[in-house]
């Protein structure tokens, strides 16, 4: 059977996927590829073979959804980000305690930044850092809209927090700055590294006392 069919249990029915399943299927495997070869082989040394390779798919595929490697990992920096929006979108409905959606944030927040995939877009943005005429050449907004979905989740979070939004714009930046310097240490310590239970406890701690203090 090839790819461009699967098998429904019923009467022996084979039914063809549309022409959008079959292109996100495929626009999924090669990012997944790519996310495992930086994982398991490193930025420098996963190239276009290796990635097609793990993917099944030919270079002209690649090419035809993402131009190019560079592309590859544009698109893998963007699907990150929509994942990471994922886990925090369906906390806009928690009708609980600041203290309570405080812990649930940075829950779901260091899922993110703790996992493989982060790791591997860690070093997507590193690289950035090096190009960064071609990242901007390519999307100049993908940063910016980022850091908008970021913030319009925690203003819909911490609606009722009395501070500034300027008070709250250095506690956004902190917590990043703090879970991204966290994921690094637990890059650098390798497989045995131990989660830091005790810097989030403090993080978790800083970020209710402030978001429950008076305006600022």
């Amino acid at each position: 059977m090839t790819q461009a069919m699967r098998v429904h249990k019923g009467p022996g029915r084979r039914v063809r996927r549309s022409h959008a399943e079959r292109t996100a299927d495929t626009r999924g495997r090669i990012l997944n590829a790519t996310i495992d070869c930086i994982s398991e082989l490193g930025f420098q040394r996963t190239t276009t073979q290796e990635i097609t390779r793990r993917a099944g798919v030919t270079w002209g595929a690649v090419q035809h959804h993402f131009g190019d490697k560079d592309g590859i990992l544009l698109a893998v920096l963007e699907d990150s980000f929509r994942r990471f929006e994922a886990r925090l979108e369906d906390l806009l409905s928690a009708r609980t305690s600041l203290a309570e959606r405080t812990s649930l944030f940075l829950e779901r927040t260091w899922q993110h930044f703790a996992s493989r995939e982060y790791a591997s877009t860690f070093e997507i943005l590193v690289d950035h850092l090096r190009r960064p005429d071609l990242y901007r050449a390519r999307e100049p907004s993908w940063q910016a809209r980022m850091f908008r979905a970021f913030d319009r989740v925690w203003r819909s979070l911490f609606h009722d927090s009395r501070l500034s939004r300027a008070r709250h714009r250095v506690l956004q930046h902190y917590t990043i700055s703090v879970l991204s310097g966290l994921a690094s240490t637990l890059m650098l310590e390798g497989p045995g590294a131990q989660l830091r239970e005790g810097e989030l406890a403090l993080l978790e701690a800083t970020l209710v006392r402030e978001l429950s203090a008076r305006a600022v």
